[in-house]
């Protein structure tokens, strides 16, 4: 299909392709097998060591940080030219942290590079960029604070002297117990809407008060860490403010809207590696006769898969141009996203299904890609509050029109 990229976009997409098939999968491969040889924590260990590995492979092949400015090592890529790209790497789990495009990491290179100070960006940016360091992006809270309604949020940060003092309780903070600074989310201005009352701080993971309870246990993103934190007057100078005091909101917009979407690539990929898994599956396995290739109703469900995963691509594509000419295409955006989110667990199910036992195996990947994809309808904002969205633009934009419905006042009236 051709989705008018650019040369650029189409290059680095192929390498980037050539990569993952080439060099992650096979190690892909080598790790799933030793589920049953060694525990989670030996499997970790060595899949960090692999992943660094991988990552001199992508620096040597020009494919690392994609997203990431030239200056800090990256190729720096044009919004719109990183969707293939972010496809490719989603092929792997293993893949997107070797590019060093997985979240929170590459949201928070977004935000850093686009509201940080020259100070804040050799601190924190460049080290991140390189992947010598990790970070969190803390905003969710417990009930009954901020959640999909970012508006319940209830840490604060209150301004003594020439420092900030944080309070509050977070938690799904990817990342978090990993972490060496957390981007947190606060409320500076009490009395004001918190749009306009939230500001940004970045916080090192090792500050006093800043208290790792727990890693939520949860299904999908095996080795990821998603942390409940607390907050108890944790003091950073006022320079570790983001960005401009009571912006916050505005900021993680900036990093919501392109995060919703590179995350619908990566999906996309992921779905697309799994018909593949699939396909190779359908053509090797008989049944009642024949090779399950040739059933007909297995051929409509890869035909339907594939047709939703163009109108994806072709979705993403639309909203990125919408971003890319300075809007802030909150609709386009929030319809993609759940568009996305549905298909992509709808069609890695099918894949699933296809692979009988296989499937909800975990010697291949797909049990664990319908784990992640799940996860996808509820993080970076549920399905409901992006339809709700999508609803109320409908609505307060539509053009009533008294014609349309006359005649069944007029029917009623008989």
């Amino acid at each position: 299909m051709g989705y008018q990229d650019s040369e650029r976009a189409r290059e680095v997409a192929e390498r980037t392709r050539e990569f993952v098939d080439d060099v992650v999968l096979p190690k892909e491969r080598e790790l799933l097998g030793q589920r049953d040889e060694r525990d989670a924590a030996d499997r970790q260990e060595e899949a960090r060591d692999i992943i660094d590995d991988l990552r001199e492979e992508a620096r040597d092949r020009e494919v690392y940080g994609p997203q990431i400015p030239e200056e800090y090592g990256g190729l720096g890529m044009a919004f719109d030219d990183l969707l293939p790209v972010f496809e490719e790497a989603g092929r792997s789990i293993l893949a997107m942290r070797a590019l060093q495009v997985a979240a929170p990491d590459e949201g928070n290179i977004h935000v850093l590079d686009a509201a940080g100070t020259e100070a804040q960006k050799e601190e924190y940016l460049r080290p991140l960029a390189n992947a010598e360091v990790n970070s969190g992006f803390s905003m969710t809270e417990p009930m009954d604070g901020s959640g999909s309604d970012p508006k319940q949020i209830r840490t604060t940060a209150e301004k003594d002297g020439d420092e900030w003092v944080i309070d509050g309780h977070k938690w799904w903070t990817t990342q978090g117990s990993d972490a060496d600074f957390l981007i947190v989310v606060a409320r500076t201005d009490q009395e004001a809407h918190p749009y306009t009352g939230t500001s940004l701080f970045v916080v090192d993971a090792d500050a006093d008060g800043v208290e790792i309870v727990r890693d939520v246990p949860h299904m999908g993103e095996a080795g990821l860490a998603h942390s409940e934190i607390f907050y108890d007057g944790v003091r950073v100078p006022e320079e570790n403010l983001l960005g401009t005091e009571n912006a916050g909101f505005a900021i993680a917009q900036q990093r919501l809207g392109p995060a919703r979407l590179t995350h619908c690539m990566r999906f996309v990929g992921m779905a697309d590696r799994s018909l593949d898994v699939a396909k190779a599956y359908m053509d090797e396995r008989n049944a009642f006769g024949d090779p399950l290739i040739e059933k007909q109703a297995l051929r409509f469900d890869i035909a339907d898969a594939e047709t939703r995963l163009h109108a994806i691509r072709s979705m993403v594509r639309h909203a990125a141009r919408q971003i890319a000419a300075g809007e802030q295409a909150r609709t386009e955006v929030a319809m993609t996203k759940v568009f996305a989110a549905e298909t992509v667990q709808e069609v890695i199910d099918d894949c699933v299904q296809i692979c009988g036992g296989n499937g909800i195996g975990k010697d291949l990947p797909l049990a664990d890609f319908y784990e992640n994809v799940r996860c996808f309808r509820i993080i970076d904002g549920a399905d409901e509050v992006h339809k709700r969205s999508i609803a109320r633009s409908a609505l307060d934009d539509a053009e009533i029109v008294p014609e349309e419905i006359e005649h069944v006042t007029r029917f009623g009236e008989r």
